[in-house]
C-alpha cells in the first residue's frame, strides 16, 4: 500500500503543481482573466472538493484503491486539457476536470494512510509522503523550467497531463489491499464528538483558499514575477519542503498535535499579515516558503481524527471531512476575488482572523493524549 500512495502521489503532485505554476501566467497574459474571474476559477475548482463525501457512494461500486487510480487518470485529463481552450469557459471546465481528479485522490489517500497504518506510524507516513510530494514538485518545476524555453504553454500542459494519465492507469490494474483491516462504513456518517475535527477542517478550508487563490497572484499581479521566477520560487520551496516533512510528522508524535496545530496556526496569522502589508518581494517570498512548511502540519487535524475516531468511521469521515473542508472553499474565492476588487490586502486580513479562530479552538484538543510522555 505505502507503494502503491506514493506512485499515485508523484503523479497527482506533478500533475497538480505542473497545474498551479502555469497556471497564474496562463491566465494572465493568454486569456487575461481579471481578479473576480481569478476567484470565480477558484471557486470552481473547489467544487468537487465540496462534493467528496459522494465518495462513499462511488465506493458502493468500486473499490477505494481503484477510484484513488480513477481520480488520477481524471487530474490528468484535466491537466491536458488546459491549454487546448484558453478562455474562460474552457478553463472553467478543465479545472473542474482536474479538481475532481485531485479532490477525490486526496480524499481516498488519507483515508487508506490511516486505515493501514497504526497511530504512531501514520504521521511519519503522512510527512514521508509529504516529503515524496515536494520532491515530485520539485520535478515538476524543473520540468517546466527546461520545457517553457522551446515549449507553449499548450504542449506543456499536454505533455504532463499524459503522463498523469499513464500513471493512473498504471495504478487501476493493481491490487496493493490485504484482509487485515477494519471493514468500512459505506454511509455518511456525523457524530457529536467529532465536532472539533468537524471545525478545524472547515477553518481550515476557508484559510487554506485564500492562500492558493490569492499568494500567487499577489505575486503575478502585484508584484509583477515572471512564469520562470514563480517557477523558480516553487522548487526552492519544495526543496525546503522535501527535507522538512518528515520532521513534522515526527514532531507530531513526539510533541502531539495540540501544539503543533497552534505553532501552525500563530505562524499564519504572521503570514497573512505580512502578506497584506509588506511591500517588499523578498519578504513576501519568504512568507510564501513558511505558508508552505504551515501547509504541513495540518496533517496533524488527520492523525487528531485517528485518535479520536471509531476504525470503522475512517473512510466516510475522510470524505466527509473533505467536504466540509470545502463548504467555504467553494464561497471564499468569490467574495475574496470581490474584496480584491476593492482593496488586494482584505482577503489576506480574512485569513489572518481565520487564522486567529483556529488557534483558539485547538486549544480544546485534550493534553491527555496529544502527545507521548
Amino acid at each position: 500500500m505505502l507503494r502503491y500512495l506514493m506512485v499515485l502521489t508523484i503523479a497527482s503532485m506533478v500533475g497538480l503543481q505542473s497545474w498551479m505554476i502555469l497556471f497564474n501566467n496562463f491566465a494572465v497574459e493568454v486569456v487575461g482573466i481579471d481578479g473576480q474571474q481569478m476567484g470565480a476559477l477558484q471557486s470552481v475548482r473547489e467544487i468537487p472538493g465540496f462534493l467528496a463525501l459522494l465518495a462513499v457512494y462511488v465506493m458502493l461500486v468500486i473499490r477505494e484503491h481503484r477510484l484513488s487510480a480513477l481520480a488520477i487518470v481524471f487530474l490528468g485529463a484535466g491537466t491536458a486539457f488546459t491549454g487546448l481552450f484558453p478562455s474562460f469557459t474552457g478553463l472553467l471546465c478543465s479545472t473542474l476536470i482536474m479538481s475532481f481528479g485531485f479532490h477525490y485522490y486526496e480524499t481516498t489517500n488519507q483515508s487508506l494512510t490511516l486505515q493501514y497504518f497504526d497511530k504512531q506510524t501514520s504521521p511519519l507516513v503522512f510527512g514521508r509522503l509529504r516529503s515524496l510530494g515536494a520532491a515530485s514538485n520539485i520535478m515538476a518545476g524543473l520540468l517546466i523550467f527546461l520545457l517553457g524555453a522551446v515549449l507553449g504553454y499548450r504542449t506543456m500542459y499536454l505533455l504532463i497531463g499524459g503522463m498523469v494519465m499513464v500513471a493512473g492507469f498504471w495504478a487501476f490494474f493493481q491490487d496493493p489491499t490485504h484482509k487485515n483491516i477494519v471493514p468500512q462504513h459505506r454511509k455518511m456518517i456525523f457524530r457529536r464528538r467529532y465536532f472539533l475535527f468537524y471545525f478545524l477542517t472547515f477553518m481550515a478550508g476557508a484559510r487554506r483558499q485564500i492562500f492558493i487563490a490569492f499568494s500567487v497572484f499577489l505575486l503575478v499581479k502585484i508584484f509583477e514575477f515572471t512564469l520562470y521566477e514563480v517557477t523558480v520560487l516553487f522548487v526552492v520551496n519544495n526543496v525546503i519542503n522535501y527535507f522538512l516533512s518528515p520532521y513534522i510528522g515526527k514532531a507530531i508524535v513526539r510533541f502531539g498535535e495540540r501544539r503543533v496545530l497552534s505553532v501552525e496556526y500563530a505562524g499564519l496569522i504572521l503570514v497573512f499579515l505580512t502578506y497584506a502589508f509588506s511591500g517588499s518581494r523578498a519578504v513576501v517570498v519568504v512568507m510564501y516558503i513558511l505558508d508552505h512548511i504551515l501547509f504541513n502540519f495540518a496533517i496533524a487535524i488527520r492523525t487528531y481524527f485517528q485518535k479520536v475516531g471509531d476504525p470503522q468511521d475512517i473512510a466516510p469521515s475522510m470524505a466527509v471531512g473533505f467536504t466540509i473542508n470545502h463548504i467555504a472553499a467553494v464561497i471564499i474565492p468569490v467574495l475574496g476575488g470581490l474584496a480584491w476588487m476593492v482593496d488586494y490586502r482584505i482577503p489576506f486580513v480574512a485569513g489572518a482572523l481565520f487564522s486567529l479562530v483556529s488557534l483558539i479552538a485547538v486549544q480544546r484538543i485534550p493534553r491527555s493524549f496529544s502527545s507521548n510522555p
